[in-house]
């Protein structure tokens, strides 16, 4: 019952695109009617993904339906409201300049056309960008008063995976042969690895233990792993030989041939922003992950979230990477991150503290990136 209201959304939104466009197409009747074909389809599909279970191939394939139609549904949504209101603005301007011109006709046939291509070309250049092992992206985060041995010391991040439905064991294994490619001396993974319980994707999230790196492979908590079991997850990762940090820091020896008696690095690592809402124990603070530490060279937190920005500025951390916002994922959600968060990709400044916001390794729901790609991202600490 409960997903009767899901159904009946839906089926109106779909239904108002069809209706929008449909009746521009009513001389070229093959294509109306694989038009509301394709519609009916989406709209059935939506709420059935939430119903599938991982366990069986019909349920996989509901989930593979539903996230499809919901990219595709999500972008022919945006741009039917950005056509109607392009179509306001020309039928004023045709009543005040031209009443009897036949242009604004001309205009509402194509551009219902052209609603339709776009939705279709976007959501397929999307699938493919969204398929695809993520690229590697190379950052230098230049750092004040960063000693010698630590000038060049690399971190690969990997972000907000999202294993689940879609993303399986395959996809993880392109992930860790690119990242032991790098040879970094870290791996920071910044949270949403997984969209499920250990029992359904523990074998697909095997691979990370293949993650090779100097000094080890480093895990926080997302949103998404309190959604799916967040303590059996943490014992599942450390299982694999992943450091999982909860408000805590290690300290780790780094040298090099410019300082081979080598200098301290510490990562700390802080739960999700929003994981008091689900375990009042696992409340993010930064500054309770750095209590103890020792002098350092950088001091490196890892937070899921930008919002921890501003309490890890205040701690004294150099250094945060976080994830969560995908980069938007798809137009036209990049421009509204902003308003949840205060970064939405990429390294910035806020105070004396470095944030870098990872665009994420996968994606989450519709397999689509379109105007935000996927990354593997390899930073290297320099002397500022």
């Amino acid at each position: 019952m409960r997903l009767l209201p899901l159904f009946l959304v839906s089926s109106l939104l779909h239904a108002w695109i069809g209706w929008r466009i449909s009746s521009e197409l009513l001389n070229w009747p093959a294509g109306t009617i694989l038009l509301w074909g394709m519609l009916c389809l989406s709209a059935l599909l939506m709420p059935m993904a939430l119903l599938a279970r991982r366990a069986s191939r019909m349920s996989l394939l509901l989930a593979w339906g539903g996230a499809l139609a919901m990219g595709l549904f999500s972008t022919l949504l945006v741009l039917s409201v950005l056509r109607d209101a392009l179509l306001f603005l020309a039928w004023g301007i045709s009543v005040l300049l031209a009443p009897e011109s036949a242009w604004f006709d001309g205009l509402r046939h194509w551009s219902a056309l052209a609603v339709l291509a776009a939705g279709l070309l976007a959501s397929a250049w999307g699938l493919w960008n969204a398929r695809r092992t993520a690229r590697v992206v190379r950052v230098d985060v230049p750092i004040v008063g960063l000693p010698a041995a630590l000038h060049g010391f690399t971190v690969a991040q990997i972000s907000d995976i999202h294993v689940g439905s879609t993303i399986r064991q395959g996809y993880i294994e392109r992930i860790v042969e690119r990242v032991n490619a790098l040879g970094v001396d870290m791996v920071a993974i910044t949270g949403d690895l997984v969209d499920g319980s250990v029992a359904d994707l523990q074998r697909h999230v095997a691979p990370v233990a293949g993650l090779k790196s100097r000094h080890g492979s480093f895990f926080v908590t997302g949103n998404h792993e309190y959604y799916s079991g967040a303590n059996a997850w943490i014992t599942e990762l450390r299982r694999l030989g992943v450091t999982v940090l909860m408000n805590e820091h290690v300290v780790l020896r780094h040298d090099s041939d410019l300082q081979p008696d080598g200098a301290n690095l510490v990562v700390a690592g802080v739960a999700d922003f929003s994981a008091h809402h689900f375990d009042e124990d696992h409340r993010s603070d930064p500054v309770a992950a750095l209590l103890g530490a020792p002098a350092a060279g950088i001091r490196l937190l890892l937070a899921h979230q930008p919002r921890s920005a501003q309490v890890a500025s205040d701690a004294g951390f150099d250094l945060q990477l976080s994830g969560h916002t995908h980069g938007g994922q798809f137009w036209p959600w990049m421009h509204f991150v902003k308003f949840q968060q205060p970064f939405t990709a990429g390294l910035h400044r806020l105070e004396k503290l470095w944030v870098y916001t990872h665009r994420g390794t996968g994606y989450w729901g519709p397999p689509k990136r379109f105007g935000a790609p996927s990354e593997i991202t390899q930073l290297r600490l320099v002397t500022a």
